[in-house]
């Protein structure tokens, strides 16, 4: 048998002497592989992105929602009916054993002015429990106490965005600003936060105790009313059973009777946060594979190519086999010129794959991320390509018979 050395020299030497041709074929394997890598960068960076703003929001999450209202026949849908209050954020903590912390919320917008700046924002009255909640630590300063609350204190801790926007370099704590005209004094500024998954800047909001924003800022229809009731459970396993006990709970306290409808609505937001990224990542292998359809036209165009070279070679396959190759070195002459040009071609592919990346995310705005093993997928895929496409062209040559292969011109 001939040595794989030799056979190795010997294909190098036929794909340097068609370089245009062998150009071309390793051309498709580029852009197919490069595709791959790209897409897969896309859907790789916007299924992080959604992973960091699921986890920005904090994890096992429920939030329990207001009921509807309705005006001249038309329902306004969950939240435009006040029927929350504080005693039920307490009572859920109290008797539903999944709940590991509850942070009852009551907001809205306001203008904030500071000196000779002001900024419109979201304001939110709330309790300790929502900074543990939300996973959300301060940056400087201190977080209001539980004794804030219950003394329904004027103070206020800013999110990142509302601290530039208002004391740009100054140091905001210690500081007073004017929450509707009621003055405020800031005592912490929080870690910064970035968007949330619907798009919204979560540092552009201000906290402030519950009470204080019920007796001194947005009122209530009723003592105690709140918006918002947020829901922390001990674990992933325990969200549904928490559900369905703070709904049984709450119609229990809202004396709803067994066929009239829930004056309030519980939605999990860790399962709809998990859905959107489940979709992602089903994104991310539809455009997989469709990129991968691009190395399927590239191993097509490299078994054409072989096609054509055993017929222009044929004399010399037969000059081979009259010397004593045997049909196994043949074959493996032309398997391996195969995979020379699919291993370059994806090679450099590899390159225009990460440049690909590179270039979305600068001119779309995009998060992208190359990962390790789109990398060796689009790769290894390249090299079984060059395979599976050159066993054809290399099993037909290896069956020439040598004296007719040295009679063709």
């Amino acid at each position: 048998m001939v040595p794989a050395v030799s056979t190795i020299k010997i294909a190098l030497a036929a794909i340097k002497v068609n370089k245009m041709r062998s150009g071309l074929t390793m051309l498709g394997i580029i852009i197919g592989v490069g595709a791959v890598i790209t897409m897969l960068a896309v859907g790789t960076g916007a299924r992080r992105m959604i992973a960091e703003q699921i986890a920005s929001i904090g994890s096992n999450l429920l939030i329990i929602l207001p009921g509807a209202s309705t005006a001249g026949g038309m329902r306004m849908g969950a939240g435009t009916q006040p029927t929350l209050s504080m005693g039920d954020a307490e009572a859920v903590k109290k008797d539903v054993p999944e709940v590991e912390e509850v942070a009852p919320i009551l907001g809205g917008t306001a203008q904030i002015v500071y000196g000779s700046e002001n900024w419109s924002t979201n304001v939110s009255g709330t309790t300790p429990g929502f900074f543990f909640i939300r996973d959300w630590r301060v940056e400087s300063g201190r977080l209001f106490t539980e004794e804030d609350v219950r003394s329904a204190t004027k103070v206020c801790v800013l999110g990142r965005t509302v601290a530039y926007n208002l004391f740009g370099g100054i140091p905001p704590v210690g500081q007073s600003v004017r929450i509707k005209n009621v003055p405020f004094i800031v005592i912490g500024v929080l870690e910064e936060k970035g968007q949330s998954p619907i798009g919204a800047d979560q540092d552009d909001t201000i906290l402030i105790p519950v009470t204080t924003a019920q007796k001194k800022i947005f009122g209530t229809a009723f003592p105690g009313m709140v918006r918002i009731i947020s829901v922390k459970a001990r674990s992933a396993e325990d969200l549904s059973r928490a559900e369905s006990k703070i709904t049984e709970l709450i119609r229990q306290r809202h004396h709803i009777g067994a066929k009239q409808e829930d004056d309030f609505t519980v939605r999990n937001i860790t399962q709809m946060m998990q859905a959107a990224e489940q979709s992602t990542k089903v994104m991310t292998l539809l455009l997989g594979a469709v990129a991968s359809v691009s190395l399927l036209v590239g191993g097509i165009g490299i078994m054409n190519i072989m096609l054509v070279s055993v017929t222009e070679r044929t004399r010399e396959i037969g000059l081979r086999m009259a010397v004593g190759a045997k049909t196994w070195d043949i074959r493996l002459q032309f398997i391996i010129e195969a995979v020379i040009l699919s291993v370059i071609g994806g090679a450099f592919g590899i390159f225009a794959g990460i440049g690909g990346s590179i270039l979305v995310s600068n001119l779309a705005g995009w998060n992208t991320a190359v990962s390790v093993f789109s990398v060796l997928l689009a790769f290894s895929f390249s090299a079984i390509v060059g395979v599976f496409f050159g066993f054809y062209p290399a099993y037909k040559a290896s069956f020439l018979d040598p004296i007719e292969a040295l009679r063709r011109e």
